[in-house]
Formats: C-alpha cells, sequence, structure tokens
C-alpha cells in the first residue's frame, strides 16, 4: 500500500510533528508512506517539497495578501485564519499520482488550495483528512473559541473586524466548503472525540463520515521511568508560542500566585519550568514561584531531556484538540494539569493518571482551579506515574494508531474497487 500524507511542515508545529509520526508508524507496519510538505527541515528520503520554493512562497504570499484585505489590513488575526484560496498543484505530484491513498493533514498557508483538494478527489483514489484542529469545521478560523456561527452558517466573523458582515470572507468561504464536500468523497479523521464532537455540530460536516483515531506517540524507546525521591518538584508547561492567546498563559501566571499565597509549602517546593518561543518578554513577569524560561527548543532529545526532569506537566490552554506536550510529558512520568475543555479528557483518566480543572472563564476561579490539580499531583508518587505511562503505550503507541490507519485505508480501498 502507498500513502502519501501531506502538511505543511514536517516540524514546526504540532502538527507537523504527529504527521512526521504517522508516517514513521505507518512504514513500521509496512506500508509505504511518504509526505509532501512546504517546510522541509527532517533529513528523512521519504519527505519532499511539494513544490519549488519560489511556487509554495508564492502561492503563500498571494493568499496572505487577500485575507489582509479581506480583514481591514489587521495584522493581529492575518495567521489566524486560512481561506485555501492558493496552493500548488500537487494533484500532478509523482508521489500522489502512484498513491494508493492520499491523507491531508494541516494543509494552509498556500499549500494546497479547496480547487487542489477538489484536484485530487478527481484522481479516483480515496482521499482522508486528518484534522489537527476545527478548521475544516469551520469557515476560515482554526479555533472558533466561543462563537457558534459554524453551526449555522458561517459570516459576521468575529475575526474579521470592521470588515465582517453577513456575507464577508468566512461566509464565502463557508459557502466554497460546502460545495467541496458535497462533490468531492473524502472521510474525515479527528484526532480526539472533543474534535469530532465539533465535527457533529458543524453545518458543514454535520453528514459527513467521522472516525477518530488519536496522534500517535513513540513508546518503543522510553526509558525506565525514574524514581522520584527529591523534595524538589518541577512543573512544566512548553508550546510552540508559549504567549499564543490560545495557551493561556495569563491563567499560568496568575496559578503561581495562587500557589505562593495558599500552598506557601508546596510553592517552595516547586518550580516552574517552561520553553516556547514568547513574542511578549513580558508575558512572563510576575511569575510567583521559583521559574527558568528555556527559551524555543529545537529537537526531539531536548525536549526530552525536559519531561523527563519534570514531575508536572501542566496546561493552561483555553482549548486544545489533542495536546502532544500532555501525551508527551505522562510517556515520561510527568503527572498531567490542564483543564476538561477539549481533546485533554481523552489523554487523562481524572483522578487516576491526571487532574481535568474545570474551565468557567474567570481568571481567578481558572487558576484556583488548576491550583487544586497541582496541589493533588504533586502528592502522587510512583504509581500515578506508572499508569500515566501505561495509558500512553496503550492509547497513543505507534503500532496502534498504524493499525488504526490501516484498517480505515483498507476499508476505503475495499469500498472503492467494488463500487
Amino acid at each position: 500500500m502507498k500513502v502519501v500524507l501531506i502538511n505543511k511542515s514536517d516540524a514546526t508545529g504540532g502538527a507537523a510533528v504527529v504527521s512526521a509520526r504517522l508516517m514513521e508508524a505507518l512504514r513500521g507496519e509496512g506500508v509505504d508512506a511518504r509526505m509532501l510538505v512546504a517546510e522541509k527541515l527532517r533529513p528523512s528520503p521519504y519527505i519532499e517539497l511539494a513544490a519549488s520554493r519560489a511556487a509554495l512562497r508564492r502561492s503563500f504570499m498571494t493568499e496572505r495578501l487577500r485575507i489582509f484585505t479581506a480583514n481591514g489590513f489587521d495584522r493581529s488575526t492575518l495567521f489566524k485564519i486560512d481561506t485555501a484560496s492558493d496552493g500548488v498543484p500537487l494533484w500532478r505530484h509523482r508521489w500522489v499520482v502512484e498513491a494508493d491513498i492520499v491523507c491531508l493533514n494541516w494543509i494552509n498557508q498556500g499549500l494546497l488550495s479547496l480547487h487542489g483538494i477538489h484536484e485530487l478527489g478527481r484522481l479516483g483514489k480515496p482521499v482522508v483528512w486528518t484534522m489537527h484542529d476545527m478548521w475544516c469545521a469551520t469557515g476560515v478560523c482554526h479555533h472558533a473559541y466561543d462563537c457558534r456561527r459554524y453551526e449555522k452558517e458561517c459570516g459576521d466573523c468575529p475575526l474579521l473586524g470592521s470588515r465582517r458582515s453577513p456575507d464577508d470572507l468566512s461566509h464565502s468561504i463557508w459557502q466554497r466548503k460546502r460545495q467541496l464536500y458535497g462533490n468531492t468523497p473524502m472521510h474525515w479523521v479527528a484526532v480526539s472525540n472533543w474534535l469530532a464532537g465539533c465535527c457533529r455540530r458543524s453545518s458543514l460536516m454535520n453528514t459527513l463520515p467521522v472516525s477518530i483515531i488519536p496522534n500517535a506517540f513513540p513508546t518503543d524507546s522510553l526509558p525506565p521511568l525514574r524514581q522520584r525521591t527529591g523534595e524538589r518538584l518541577r512543573m512544566v508547561m512548553g508550546a510552540a508560542r508559549l504567549d499564543d492567546p490560545v495557551k493561556g498563559l495569563p491563567i499560568l501566571v496568575e496559578l503561581t500566585k495562587i500557589l505562593a499565597r495558599d500552598y506557601p509549602q508546596l510553592a517552595e517546593r516547586l518550580e516552574l519550568v517552561t520553553f516556547g518561543a514568547v513574542r511578549d518578554a513580558t508575558a512572563l513577569d510576575g511569575i510567583a514561584i521559583a521559574h527558568r524560561h528555556l527559551g524555543l527548543l529545537h529537537g526531539d532529545d531536548k525536549v526530552r531531556e525536559v519531561y523527563e526532569e519534570a514531575d508536572i506537566v501542566i496546561s493552561s490552554s483555553l482549548y486544545e484538540t489533542l495536546p502532544g506536550t500532555l501525551v508527551e510529558g505522562q510517556a515520561y512520568g510527568c503527572i498531567p494539569v490542564a483543564f476538561d475543555r477539549g481533546g485533554q479528557s481523552d489523554i487523562i483518566d481524572h483522578g487516576r493518571t491526571g487532574w481535568l480543572a474545570p474551565f468557567s472563564g474567570d481568571l481567578q476561579t481558572d487558576a484556583a482551579a488548576l491550583a487544586s490539580g497541582v496541589a493533588w499531583a504533586a502528592t502522587q508518587g510512583h504509581d500515578c506515574r506508572l499508569a500515566a505511562r501505561h495509558s500512553v503505550e496503550e492509547r497513543f503507541s505507534a503500532p496502534t494508531v498504524a493499525r488504526a490507519y490501516i484498517t480505515l485505508f483498507n476499508s476505503l480501498l475495499n469500498s472503492s474497487a467494488s463500487s
């Protein structure tokens, strides 16, 4: 079986990391899996640029210019919106032509257009679209936050500012997606139950076929869990961009203040370790416990070292599809603490392998809820860490995820052959 995966990058961002892992997992099960990208950072011979750098740059800039014009030249939302108005002709690439299955992943920012997806569908081979956020289910946004317009018909988009209207860019792209989905046979994969629920509520996707298969995590070379014997506790939080508003960094800062005030003995033992890009250096101001910021980490080994030395992995994210930091932290023996809002409940078994805090939208209340989780995690021993590790091995191991995809691929190929 030949499978080609399509993703913007092979290493930058969560979707890139898990897409590359899926390719390796499929290859580990005997599938000839390859990957086409707009940004190639890994040396793998099974990953290739989708087109020339000039062509990729041209489609990227053209799409950004269209969005910039449509949002009233507002830079603050320029990369919160994608339209798939422009892309490169991937349906002509030899790997696509030779493939039995085409598996789309995060295809935005000039890699693949809606027209290009339609052309892929015309090749007559199954197209599977693995969703890493809400973009397939909405008009233009990757996260709808508290907006529910996607459940009826996008338009009057909050991300378009002064240019929002019932017939704005979000509405026109919603219409184009509706036409594409109606005319192009595809099968969607949601990486979490939460995301599948968003699809069921979406006016674009509520009648379309959606499977739930989580992201793969390589568990075959995990080191033995070390025994934590010291009094010092390390709590880690990381992201590609730590001060992205969706990551809820103000909640994390407030959490440390609550720990210092209400749990002073625990706060004395805790060290917060953060990693990721930070555009506004003042975003980390006010952290009230011992803290180290490591900056943007490059390479899986460096990230692994951080988790191996930590005790708690925390996420203050307002929304997450299937947060890889929690999976990775658990795999290396960290106890996860996060909000019960998104794919976190697919990862954490509350009270057994981690803590799921209720989310209210109030800064103080939410920070206090996470603080309770940190206090609980600090009391847990080796058995909880072992349960967290076993949970990752059972749910997210590369062979388990790859076999789920292979079962889906075979089913689609059989259906295609019989029709």
